[in-house]
């Protein structure tokens, strides 16, 4: 029986423990996050102080995947990416904290959570800018594939350490 295409909604408070066992049982295949387990609570990892908005990716009534908008900083990295959007930090919106589960990967889910959230900053009439620490890897492929440009690089703090830089990147106008 083929799998039902997954549906995008938005988020709500009743899919964190979902969302929580679907981080963790990618956690293994894409490293993602950096440390694991957590030093604080999984749901803090996907709700931010900084989001603006989040969706969920929905199939045959589970949970598969997530995505979420969150706010620039007007810090060193936010700087980076104005620089390469040629955009104000006030004018920039972060695709974060975009997973899938490993069994509805590869059939376009993180895509389609990426367009999601991508075009939500858009329409907010901001650029969409994101950072990726999976260099050369799938998810970077797709970000190329999708039209995302490298327009720098960053260390952060929750990167390994020795981790090679993570790139910053901006979905420019089409």
């Amino acid at each position: 029986m083929p799998r039902r295409r997954a549906t995008i909604r938005d988020r709500c408070d009743g899919d964190l423990r979902a969302l929580v066992d679907v981080l963790a049982a990618q956690q293994s295949t894409s490293g993602y996050p950096h440390r694991w387990p957590l030093p604080f609570p999984t749901e803090n990892f996907i709700v931010r102080p900084t989001e603006e908005h989040a969706w969920v990716a929905e199939r045959d009534g589970h949970v598969v995947g997530h995505v979420s908008a969150t706010t620039v900083p007007d810090d060193e990295h936010g700087a980076l990416w104005s620089a390469g959007a040629d955009r104000p930090v006030a004018e920039l919106g972060c695709v974060s904290v975009l997973f899938v589960h490993p069994d509805a990967q590869g059939g376009g889910v993180g895509g389609r959570l990426l367009d999601a959230a991508a075009g939500w900053i858009r329409g907010t009439g901001r650029t969409p800018v994101l950072d990726v620490d999976d260099r050369d890897g799938v998810a970077h492929a797709v970000y190329l594939r999708k039209g995302w440009q490298v327009v720098g690089e960053a260390q952060f703090e929750w990167q390994r350490e020795g981790s090679p830089p993570a790139r910053l990147m901006v979905l420019p106008e089409t």
